[in-house]
């Protein structure tokens, strides 16, 4: 498998003004389902062709893998997939292992596959491939927050209807992901597709994918240093790099032919089935403080969607998001780990991209607080876990709390406001 993704280099100025930011291409805005998170994945990954079966990933939870790519549909798609159930997404993932959904679609009109795109509808068409894969991944229990991403193999891009059809292809499976609740991923070539999005990274014309994943089988996987693509292109959480090609390599006993990857990306969300200890309720928000939602029998069996933190239960200030949207606090969750967050369960967290260069990470929710050395450019993805009141700029008070403990103003990340709180963020 070929296929590679690329990063656009944006200006690092400290801006926080009323001057409000366009919420249009290139940025275009996502929703989120309450009983749903993004995953982001850090590390090394594998792709083969077709999926392993649930003892050959078992005998390779001794590699140093953790994430598995597979192709999930697609009309260009080769391999049969004879593993590739609900059933199989629930095992492989209960066992760890985070999944890269890979979408072959129409490929580009100057490319050798054979199913290819027109040169004058291909928006309809990446529309059409766009809710074709969302069926699909929800058919196998991807939920909405997971990165779908598209495999745009190598084209002549010096072929300009063809790559102009690309790129509209491109943006168009990018806006549709986003309105049916998902994040956009492409993986594409370093001399054609990934340089064609890096070009196009801040134009008006196109939507920018939240997720580049570039193929350049030159054994390194760095994922910064990508010749042509600035390191301020889908710079937080939003790269992958397949570094070598087909090879065999052994572990457990078991040898597959596979592709070598590293990602720091968004990859595919799920629910994971723990039962619960004792009689308890679910509440609307993570403290018990919120409305009670319902009432959980004791050893029922809940699909947890991730965790984030709350008031103190017991010995732990861990909760846990259910499928429905409410929470429990995870003391009375038979969980792997107290009192501290369970793998494989990610923390609850919502990405969106930012709307300017060089905004502001702060220690506060305030422009009084002391900014981070290092601002976002834009295109960034915000991995907002919470949000709350703060010093008013531009329109809204509210401020995003990052993954990384840092804040940034609501106002120049594309969530649903620029004025108030953003459902189903929770308040920090």
């Amino acid at each position: 498998m070929v296929k590679i993704k690329v990063l656009v280099a944006a200006l690092t100025v400290t801006l926080v003004g009323p001057s409000a930011p366009a919420l249009a291409e290139p940025t275009t805005p996502i929703t989120y389902n309450a009983g749903t998170t993004a995953t982001r994945f850090t590390g090394l990954a594998f792709d083969t062709c077709t999926a392993p079966t649930l003892a050959q990933m078992t005998a390779w939870k001794a590699s140093p893998y953790k994430a598995v790519g597979i192709y999930f549909g697609g009309v260009n798609r080769s391999c049969a997939q004879p593993q590739l159930t609900p059933a199989w997404v629930k095992s492989v993932t209960a066992m760890g292992w985070r999944l890269v959904p890979i979408y072959l679609g129409l490929q580009a009109p100057c490319g050798t596959r054979k199913y290819k795109m027109s040169t004058t509808a291909s928006n309809r068409e990446a529309v059409r491939d766009a809710d074709d894969a969302v069926a699909k991944a929800k058919a196998l229990g991807l939920l909405p927050g997971s990165a779908l991403y598209n495999d745009m193999e190598n084209y002549d891009n010096t072929n300009a209807v063809c790559r102009s059809a690309v790129l509209h292809y491109l943006s168009a499976w990018t806006k549709e992901l986003h309105l049916q609740r998902y994040l956009s991923g492409v993986y594409a070539n370093l001399s054609s597709g990934a340089p064609d999005l890096a070009a196009a990274y801040n134009s008006p014309s196109y939507a920018r994918p939240d997720a580049l994943w570039i193929a350049r089988w030159d054994n390194s996987s760095l994922l910064t240093g990508w010749a042509g693509i600035p390191n301020t292109f889908w710079a937080v959480g939003q790269r992958g790099k397949q570094y070598m090609g087909d090879h065999t390599e052994t572990y457990g006993g078991v040898t597959l032919n596979i592709d070598n990857d590293r990602f720091d990306a968004p990859v595919a969300s799920v629910a994971y089935t723990y039962t619960v200890r004792t009689t308890i309720h679910s509440y609307s928000g993570p403290s018990t403080a919120y409305p009670v939602r319902s009432t959980i029998a004791a050893n029922a069996g809940v699909r947890v969607v991730c965790q984030t933190f709350g008031p103190k239960i017991g010995t732990s200030s861990v909760w846990d998001k259910l499928i429905d949207g409410t929470y429990v606090t995870d003391y009375y969750v038979r969980t792997p780990s107290k009192p501290g967050y369970s793998a494989p369960l990610p923390g609850c967290s919502f990405p969106f991209q930012t709307t300017i260069n060089g905004l502001s990470r702060r220690h506060g929710p305030g422009t009084a607080y002391a900014t981070y050395p290092s601002a976002l450019p834009a295109g960034s993805l915000a991995w907002i876990t919470c949000q709350q009141a703060g010093s008013k700029v531009g329109t809204t008070t509210v401020w995003d709390r990052l993954s990384d403990g840092s804040w940034v103003t609501d106002y120049y990340v594309a969530t649903a406001s620029q004025t108030t709180y953003t459902a189903p963020i929770r308040r920090c």
